[in-house]
């Protein structure tokens, strides 16, 4: 058999397929045989060949197919090769994107916190919070007054008037978009960062969580400061017929006024007073004090807290006094004031009874008078920039006095 199989497959021979084209094997040559193989006449050497002949079939197509993967054809451990790399490096893209997001997520939650921020206009928040504190000090009359009963009375009166005067800030801001895109761009709703309706939620959150606070807390004073405070606040600022009082300059005075001179004094010395301390309604030399020279201050603020928005009220027909007498008058106006309620405070602390409070009310107001002409003799009134500087060092005069209020004796 095996030499059937040599004669018949001789090492330089080529097969002719049955289809009359020449296969070729890696050990043959390149020539075809013109003729037909012929085989003897059995049998079984002929089921022989045809086995073997379809074993090299098999092998030809095994060669062909590696051939093309040299050249340049796709294979198998390519097609792996290529998945293996691309779920690589689909599993680091997918590593990144949560360190990505907590990024994201903290700058999102800082501009939040920011926008809010200016939103509340800080200086009136520790304005509120600065005054409450001082007025409540005015009811306490021994060292056994300073307990936990204090600190419940006076956080309850914070926290309350603290979203009261979120809401009219903001209501504030609802109504003087247009105009604040000029005077104070820098706001979240005159810039676009706050919606209407994200402005229109949160003052009425706020609202609704400072009367439900007053409320719970069952102080009349206090919540018939913050629906005086509500009150006017709308007012001021709504544009509805009758209302809108910001409009003339005598009520927008006047609403300033009676919020920070007299509510701010009176209503929360009462809060602690009588509803903290039970004790009957009294009105202290201290308090009427604070009262008068709140009075002075609360004016001053008022006008001139117009003075670097004269340009968008008079756009808008906003009847200020610094639109009606300009600016400069306006200004030496509110610092002849201010000098003037120095110069009484200066008088009450020297008819003090008490040492120790005509030393300490008479250096500080003293103090204060001198840095106020000397800081307004610096401004600049061609710059805005310096005109809103020295509205900002107003309110912390303002602060400055609330720290003296209680040590006047």
């Amino acid at each position: 058999m095996n030499s059937l199989l040599l004669g018949s497959f001789p090492n330089k021979a080529s097969l002719v397929t049955p289809g009359g084209s020449c296969w070729r094997s890696k050990n043959w040559t390149n020539n075809c045989l013109t003729s037909s193989y012929a085989p003897p006449t059995a049998s079984w050497p002929k089921r022989k060949i045809k086995k073997e002949y379809n074993f090299l079939r098999f092998k030809q197509s095994s060669l062909v197919f590696r051939c093309e993967g040299i050249e340049g054809g796709p294979t198998c451990q390519e097609c792996n090769r290529k998945h293996i790399v691309k779920a690589t490096s689909g599993q680091s893209f997918e590593s990144e994107p949560p360190a990505f997001d907590s990024k994201r997520i903290l700058t999102s939650v800082k501009n939040s916190l920011d926008a809010f921020y200016r939103f509340s206009r800080p200086h009136t928040v520790i304005g509120t919070a600065l005054s409450i504190v001082s007025v409540s000090l005015l009811a306490v009359q021994k060292s056994s007054d300073i307990s936990p009963l204090f600190f419940t009375g006076v956080l309850e009166a914070v926290v309350a008037a603290l979203f009261m005067n979120i809401y009219i800030v903001g209501l504030n801001q609802l109504s003087d978009i247009e105009i604040d895109k000029i005077n104070k761009p820098y706001l979240p709703l005159a810039s676009g960062e706050y919606s209407i309706g994200t402005g229109v939620t949160i003052v009425a959150s706020f609202s609704l969580l400072s009367f439900w606070l007053g409320w719970i807390v069952g102080s009349w004073p206090l919540f018939w400061a913050l629906f005086i405070s509500f009150v006017l606040g709308t007012a001021y600022s709504i544009d509805v017929p009758l209302l809108r009082w910001k409009r003339f300059a005598v009520l927008a005075a006047m609403c300033i006024l009676a919020v920070r001179a007299v509510i701010v004094q009176l209503a929360f010395f009462l809060h602690m007073q009588t509803h903290v301390y039970k004790r009957p309604v009294v009105f202290s030399r201290p308090l009427i004090f604070a009262t008068a020279f709140m009075s002075f201050f609360s004016v001053v603020i008022a006008l001139f807290k117009d003075i670097p928005d004269i340009e968008g009220d008079r756009i808008f027909g906003i009847q200020s006094f610094s639109v009606r007498l300009g600016q400069q008058r306006v200004f030496w106006i509110c610092v002849s004031l201010l000098e003037v309620a120095y110069g009484v405070a200066l008088m009450v602390g020297a008819a003090s009874p008490c040492l120790w409070s005509k030393i300490i009310t008479g250096v500080g107001h003293a103090a204060m008078a001198l840095i106020l002409w000397f800081r307004a003799k610096s401004v600049d009134f061609k710059n805005k920039a310096s005109i809103t500087s020295f509205y900002m060092f107003i309110w912390k005069l303002f602060y400055a006095e609330y720290l003296l209020i209680p040590l006047v004796r």
